[in-house]
């Protein structure tokens, strides 16, 4: 039976809302995330996957991204979690190799939001490249 998130890409997918490459690279984050022992459902990555596919597509779109204000909240939030930023700066650079898609420094943070509060579940491990890059 398909998870509700496997369900989730597959409806972005399937729309038309975001390209095929784009749920396949989600889908591997997502995987490689699930393989470090992260509780990877929708409840827990829900939020962080619509965003991601969203902010992936509007990109190769050639669409402009919003910058979000990084406020001093964000700033303290995140140096509690460096981890956190460290996987989200490591899913950017795949991103950019993998897809051209180059995500700003804000989408970055909230890209890092997402991992820093991420729901059950051991802490966020430090990036690492998954198993299929060089």
């Amino acid at each position: 039976m398909e998870s509700r998130l496997a369900r989730r890409i597959r409806l972005f997918r399937d729309s038309g809302q975001v390209r095929p490459q784009v749920a396949a690279f989600v889908t591997a984050e997502l995987e490689a995330l699930a393989a470090e022992g992260r509780p990877v459902t929708e409840d827990s990555a829900g939020m962080l996957t619509s965003h991601l596919l969203m902010a992936l597509t509007r990109l190769l779109d050639g669409e402009t991204v919003e910058a979000f204000r990084t406020d001093a909240a964000v700033a303290v939030e995140l140096a509690a979690h460096p981890e956190a930023l460290a996987r989200a700066r490591a899913v950017a650079v795949r991103a950019q190799r993998e897809l051209g898609a180059m995500l700003s420094g804000s989408e970055v943070n909230f890209l890092a939001l997402h991992l820093a509060v991420w729901r059950g579940g051991p802490a966020v491990p430090a990036a690492r490249p998954r198993r299929d890059t060089p």
